[in-house]
This record gives structure tokens, sequence and C-alpha cells, in this order.
């Protein structure tokens, strides 16, 4: 006898960045995803700088426009804090408490771990299981951050047409959107595997293994530099260098004299960001390196840094294996797909 399931509202994943609004939703049928929805709305500059939203208004006019040119009629949204605006910590905790004793435990611990005011704070926790050896306790994993930040972004999806339901962490949303990546990654089931996030001012990066991620670490970096330098020498506004930068018509000189050298930063960045992980953990190489964000659309790019990293390197598409609905543009998607791993992740919150 079959159950009938109350499906909940669909979910619409935005990702807010410091460039642009990427909006997601999808649709799931059997194992099978199927991307119904999406847009990415270019941001005027300085209206978020490095993850802060400075001008609400600017990004909920965004979305909006997003919402409306996605075509999609989802009125709930998940949005995310970035990892440097949250402080996450594994706190062990009696295993015997009912969920309200344990909350009421949680927000009197979380005063140990968090520097504000915990009247400015939003607090979420998950309990992971038992703590090894020992039944009495178990592991509960406490998110919090400034009320402010959840605040901003809740203002600005309600500035743009949608009611914010979850707000999620971007690396958490990264690992949901990694699970999609991950049979198409050539290393050992249990291997490390080095997301880089590349964007447009920031590139994140995350190390997962066996799907959970052990390690983040962001630093200012990202595809704003090569569009500053093509303005820089080629004397053009920086919506035209946004838009040479992705359909060409720049000069020959421009592979060469700008594109490669931005290659050659690039994968010293990844190099840097590896090497802070190696120098606070036990490991010394990861065996894969998964390219996302927008710069992971410059052609080459992977190549570039396996060449200079010795590690094999490809570009993330966490919609590879999805169908598309009738108001989807494949050409457009395929582009954008490495930087909606956020969006993805977020969008998957849907089926939880």
């Amino acid at each position: 006898m079959g159950v009938i399931t109350k499906s909940q509202p669909a979910l619409v994943g935005v990702d807010i960045s410091s460039t642009a609004v990427k909006l997601l939703q999808l649709s799931r049928s059997g194992s099978r995803y199927r991307v119904e929805h999406y847009a990415v709305e270019p941001l005027p500059p300085n209206a978020v700088i490095e993850k802060n939203l400075v001008e609400v208004e600017a990004v909920g006019q965004a979305i909006k426009r997003a919402v409306s040119r996605s075509g999609t009629r989802a009125r709930h949204a998940a949005a995310a804090v970035a990892g440097s605006s949250v402080i996450t910590k594994v706190i062990p905790m009696q295993a015997d408490l009912d969920d309200d004793d344990m909350e009421s435990a949680i927000e009197l611990e979380a005063v140990n771990y968090v520097p504000y005011p915990i009247e400015e704070v939003n607090l979420d926790f998950e309990v992971l299981g038992p703590v090894p050896g020992s039944a009495e306790t178990v592991q509960v994993l406490l998110a919090a951050s400034r009320a402010e930040n959840v605040e901003v972004r809740a203002s600005a999806l309600e500035l743009g047409g949608l009611i914010p339901k979850v707000m999620d962490v971007e690396a958490f949303a990264v690992e949901n959107a990694f699970a999609l990546i991950a049979e198409q990654l050539s290393g050992p089931r249990d291997g490390l595997v080095a997301l880089i996030d590349a964007g447009a001012t920031m590139t994140t990066l995350n190390v997962i293994r066996n799907g959970r991620s052990i390690y983040n670490r962001e630093q200012v970096f990202g595809g704003k530099q090569l569009t500053d330098e093509v303005m820089r020498r080629y004397g053009l506004s920086y919506e035209e260098a946004g838009l040479a930068k992705r359909q060409g018509g720049l000069p020959e000189s421009y592979e060469v004299e700008v594109l490669e050298p931005f290659k050659e930063a690039m994968a010293q960045q990844v190099s840097r960001l590896l090497q802070f992980f190696y120098a606070g953990s036990e490991f010394n190489r990861v065996d894969q390196i998964v390219i996302a964000g927008g710069c992971a659309s410059i052609p080459g790019i992977a190549q570039m840094v396996e060449e200079q990293l010795g590690v094999p390197t490809m570009v993330a598409n966490p919609l590879a294996n999805m169908t598309l609905g009738p108001r989807v543009q494949a050409h457009a998607l395929a582009q954008d797909a490495p930087a909606l791993m956020i969006a993805c992740g977020l969008a998957l919150r849907s089926f939880d």
C-alpha cells in the first residue's frame, strides 16, 4: 500500500557571490535530478564586497531579475552565509537529552566558543553521532553566525520577492553538491579531494574526504584581477571587459600576455592554499584537485594547475548527469555549471 507523502513546496537555491546572483531550481524523479530553472544575474560593482552584502537593495533587485529571467514560480528560497562569518565546532554532549534540553545545553555551551554576545548570534546544531567508545556522549556540530549576516541575506531575498526558508553555510552547500561530482573523480574512494572554488574576488579551498569537508580556507584572489587587467590594458569598461573575457574579441596578444600569466598566478594560489592545509594537518598531498567557480571556465585552467602541481585536476560540473527542463538553455548552463556548486547544494535542500 502506497504512502501519500505531502510534497513540500519547491525551494530555489540562491547563491549571492561578489559579482552575481546565481539561482537554481531542481526537481527529482527517482534518482535523477532535472534542472527546471536557472539564472545568473550580474551584480553592480561593490554591491557585495568579499561576501558582505553592502547594498541590500541592489542585491534584492538582482534577485528579482534572476527570478523573472529563470521563469521559476517557486517562492521559497535557500541561501547561505560565507564560511568566514560562521563558527563551527564539534562538541561532546550528553546522549540522553531530548531536543529542547539539548538546545538549552548547547546555548549555554556556545558562549565558550562564540566571540560575540550570544544575543547577536544565530545558532544551529546537528547531532553527528556517538562519540567513539562512549555510549553516554554524542558529537554535536554547532554552527553560529552573527545574526546580521543572516538577516541581511534574508532581507535581500525578501526584496527579490522570495521567502527565505533555509539559511545554510556555503561550505556545507558545497559538500552537498560535491556528492554529485563524486562519481566523476578518478582518485581512490577515500582519497583527499581539494575543491577549489575560484570566484571573482575570493578563492576558497575545501578539502573533502569521504564526502565530508575536513578543511576550509579562503583568500582574496579571483577573476576580477583578470577583468581589471583587461580593462587596464585594452581601455575597456568593467562590463566590456567581463564580456570580452567570456566571448572573446580581444587582440591576439591577450592569450600570451594576459591570460597565461593569470592562469599561472591562479595555479600559484592553489599551491599556496594547499601549503597552508599541509602545514596544519598530517597530510602532505591530495589525490585530486577539482576547480569550481567562475574561473573554472577559463580554457585550459585545469591543465595548467595539473602541470604546475602534479596532481590530477578537473573542472567541476555538478549538473553533468541532470536532464534539463524546457526553460533551460543547454549551452549557457554548460558554461555556468562550474560556478553553480553552491547554488546546486542549496537547491538540493529541497529534497531533505
